[in-house]
């Protein structure tokens, strides 16, 4: 009898040791680059806000900065879809994204509409979402590329208008 609860509660804890592994291993980790619209520099930011699976929660701790400016975003297994903004100025006004930029004004499209990327894309190719605050033509600069893992937008800050209406 002593040996075949021994036994149960050796499986017992292999399982919840193998649970755990499985569960570790099914973060998924993606490279965030900000990238400023007219020079495509890198902007620094730790005052990000990310939310996932067309959730209302911010999630501002899932992004940690490299020493190069950009963020490591670590999501949770059941992550789908992701949508990223970052603030400014003590965290008081939100970068406007690029990818939304063009939908200003429209009825269809608040200025403050959410675009969202699928993760398992992101994972496998990496994304480089549209830099709409430019021209048709987009300069050389601009044209960047994303490798698998990493997830690359253009932001703005708000214009004088915009703050007046914030």
């Amino acid at each position: 009898m002593a040996v075949k609860s021994h036994r149960v509660f050796v499986i017992a804890v292999c399982l919840a040791a193998f649970c755990l592994s499985i569960c570790a291993q099914t973060e998924k980790t993606v490279t965030v680059r900000m990238l400023d619209n007219r020079t495509g520099l890198l902007i620094a930011s730790s005052n990000y806000l990310v939310r996932i699976n067309h959730q209302q929660e911010d999630h501002g701790d899932w992004i940690v900065k490299n020493e190069d400016g950009s963020g490591n975003l670590t999501l949770p297994a059941n992550a789908e879809l992701v949508s990223i903004h970052a603030t400014y100025e003590a965290a008081t006004l939100i970068y406007v994204n690029c990818d939304a930029d063009k939908d200003r004004g429209s009825a269809e499209h608040a200025p403050s509409q959410d675009r969202w990327y699928p993760v398992a894309t992101i994972l496998t190719s990496g994304v480089v979402a549209p830099n709409n605050c430019v021209g048709k033509k987009v300069p050389e600069k601009l044209q960047v590329i994303a490798k698998p893992g990493e997830f690359v937008f253009f932001v703005r800050p708000l214009s004088s208008r915009e703050k007046l209406k914030e």
